[in-house]
């Protein structure tokens, strides 16, 4: 479950690493040559019980991570180089000193660590789409409240992690079997790259040459330093956050009114280190939406109150300003992902028509590769077919399973949610694997999954199809999670079959694998996401954790429902603008990237997926990231190998080391222990008033 791909708006366009220059870097790298006299072990023994803990203890640190990520701003980077270097360290160091007392039975192999990172993706990709932070949350009271319109008992529904974990369990594992007949089309006939998949698999077997060992040890000091300063650091902010408001978080870097419109810097090592993991233009991309909303646009309506909306209403309300902020968000997020949709659908039937109409010249040699490089490229490929056709899993099981969860899904789903019937399941099912195989090769051609997109349309039409009086909201809400699930899992497994397919790990050992992760993220996520729920007010746009992406989704379902009844006086225009927006921005960036060489043009032109997210939260993660970027910039000017072989485990460990501080943080709200500071900081005229008061 790689994510260098644009896959759902919290991560959903999940963020290109320096994992992708691997690839173009060791193309030419005979890889199998080199592991020529090494044994592959069976796929039983590449699943051992040393994977499998080390998977589940990376799985609960990891999933406090994307938790935490989800439940701030929805911005994930791609974590499968810490996933890979730590599986890495860990079993390294485990067998290692095994070795020294002579108890070492099995050899730590590229397949196993192979198994421990798609375990540990798999479990934290359920972290990201099974909607705690997103349509679940969205279903709360809470969150409902802030919305106004439709806060009726149809339309709510009260968080438990009972009902959580048991909707995880009933449909994450459909969407494992919807593609794994087509596992040897997607890789062997159509040779879909999947750059993540791929850059993976040569990241893993770098870690097992002798050469790749050394700076993978040297990768893991400097992310375990990057980890710990982190994680002290957060520690000390903490003594200065006694109530909201309070601590180095609030520091109004550019001044008072900028900190009003949420301009500041906010000393999170976790979004510098994210910052430092994206793409140059994803950061600017959100800075410049952050501009654009909070620097021009929110002050302008603003100066309209009692006249766009009403002056009584509450700042949280959907019916006041906050309902532009959410629907032009929503707006922009629609336009970008149907644009999206649209050419990969588009680009998916030319590619599949292209292929069936043309002849393979299996033939073609490469020009500049020498007859003797041929014989050891076609060496690989001949190893690595020969594997990836071992240990197979049949197709009428595969079939078997999917029609056998399908059922208990359209039969437990209703249960859980009165407002869905069973056709409306069935029908979500029906058309689930054909929009799962178009993501998986969609993804295997660009690297963009479009899970969420899927998942928002899906809310649109079943909410409407439902109705508001019979429980619309919560209809759309939750067909939203049936069908990420199974769209965003066929991706994450073909992404899975390239890398073990690359790194010689069977099939079989890759399918089951996944399936573990997967049960680890069902059980693993509601429960992580419960102690943050109980510790903190999740959901409160002004708090630590806003989850913006709870009140975003309830948004689109209201959409739905209530069509433009619920949208602000003159909402609607502003709604189509920024609608028509995100499809023309791509547009233009597509028809540069084919008509303009010359000067790369289109690599300048904004995201509107990035440039809508800072719409409801504002700048201030933006100018974390875009620190991230200019540290990334510097360092690769001055040294720019050592910045591509470090920078991922120094962002990795910046991440890991904050996030990993909320879990002490959040026991430590829990028995009412609060940090025994106050930082606060005032413009000189309050604190003329302060002094007054305090000397009176």
């Amino acid at each position: 479950m790689v994510r260098s791909k644009a896959q759902g708006e919290e991560a959903e366009w999940e963020i290109a690493s320096n994992e992708a220059d691997v690839v173009s870097k060791t193309e030419k790298i005979f890889v199998e040559d080199a592991f020529r006299q090494t044994e592959v072990p069976s796929w039983k023994k590449q699943i051992t019980l040393r994977a499998m803990v080390t998977s589940l203890i990376l799985s609960l640190v990891f999933n406090f991570i994307v938790c935490k990520l989800n439940l701030t701003t929805g911005v994930i980077p791609s974590l499968n180089v810490a996933a890979g270097l730590l599986g890495f360290a860990l079993v390294k160091g485990w067998t290692k000193t095994l070795s020294k007392v002579g108890l070492l039975k099995q050899p730590f192999t590229r397949q196993e660590n192979t198994v421990i990172q798609t375990c540990v993706v798999a479990s934290s990709g359920i972290a990201f789409s099974s909607g705690t932070a997103s349509y679940m949350l969205g279903m709360s009271p809470f969150v409902a409240s802030q919305a106004d319109s439709g806060n009726m008992p149809e339309n709510v529904k009260k968080l438990s992690v009972g009902w959580m974990m048991g909707f995880l369990f009933v449909v994450s594992f459909v969407g494992l079997f919807s593609i794994v007949p087509l596992r040897k089309i997607m890789i062997l006939k159509y040779k879909l790259t999947y750059p993540s998949g791929t850059a993976t698999a040569y990241l893993i077997n770098s870690f097992h040459t002798p050469k790749g060992a050394k700076l993978a040890k040297k990768q893991v000091a400097v992310l375990f330093k990057s980890f710990v300063f982190s994680f002290l650091f957060a520690c000390f902010q903490w003594f200065f956050t006694a109530v909201d408001g309070c601590g180095f978080s609030q520091f109004p870097t550019f001044g008072i009114q900028a900190y009003d419109n949420r301009f500041y810097f906010d000393f999170s090592s976790t979004y510098v280190g994210v910052g430092m993991i994206c793409p140059y233009m994803v950061n600017v991309s959100l800075l410049i939406g952050a501009i654009i909303s909070w620097g021009i646009m929110w002050p302008m309506i603003e100066s309209k109150k009692g006249i766009w909306y009403s002056a009584d209403v509450s700042a949280s309300s959907l019916h006041g300003i906050q309902g532009y902020r959410v629907f032009i968000a929503i707006a922009m997020m629609l336009g970008d992902g149907l644009y999206h949709v649209l050419f990969m659908l588009t680009t998916t039937i030319r590619s599949l028509i292209a292929k069936s109409s043309s002849k393979k010249d299996s033939s073609v040699v490469t020009p500049d590769i020498t007859d003797q490089d041929a014989q050891i490229a076609n060496y690989d490929e001949q190893r690595r077919t020969e594997y990836f056709l071992k240990d197979q899993i049949p197709n009428k099981v595969a079939i078997s399973c999917y029609i056998a969860l399908a059922v208990i899904s359209i039969i437990t789903v209703p249960f859980l949610f009165h407002q869905l019937k069973w056709y409306h399941i069935l029908v979500a099912y029906i058309i689930a694997p054909v929009l799962a195989f178009c993501n998986a090769y969609g993804c295997g051609l660009t690297d963009w999954s479009l899970a969420s997109n899927y998942g928002k349309f899906c809310i649109i039409i079943f909410s409407s199809w439902v109705g508001l009086e019979h429980g619309g909201v919560i209809a759309g809400l939750a067909s939203c999670g049936v069908m990420m699930s199974i769209v965003s899992t066929a991706s994450d497994l073909m992404q899975d079959f390239k890398t073990g397919y690359l790194t010689l790990s069977s099939p079989r050992s890759m399918f089951f694998s996944q399936v573990a992760g997967t049960a680890m993220g069902c059980f693993l996520t509601p429960l992580v996401f419960w102690f943050f729920y109980k510790a903190y007010p999740i959901g409160d746009p002004e708090g630590t954790y806003p989850a913006p992406y709870g009140l975003l989704y309830r948004g689109i379902a209201l959409l739905g429902v209530e069509g433009i009844n619920s949208l602000p006086k003159n909402c609607l225009s502003l709604v189509i603008g920024f609608f028509i927006a995100g499809i023309l921005i791509n547009l233009i960036q597509e028809l540069l990237k084919r008509f303009e060489t010359r000067f790369g043009i289109y690599r300048f032109i904004p995201s509107p997926m990035c440039m809508a997210i800072p719409f409801y939260l504002g700048g201030y993660f933006a100018i974390d990231m875009c620190v991230g970027s200019l540290i990334l910039f510097l360092w690769e000017r001055k040294n720019k190998q050592r910045a591509t072989d470090f920078a991922p485990a120094v962002a990795s460990g910046l991440i890991c080391g904050e996030s990993l501080w909320s879990v002490p943080a959040a026991i430590l709200a829990l028995v009412n222990v609060n940090p025994p500071i106050c930082m606060k900081f005032l413009s000189a005229s309050v604190n003329a008033k302060v002094d007054k008061f305090l000397e009176g």
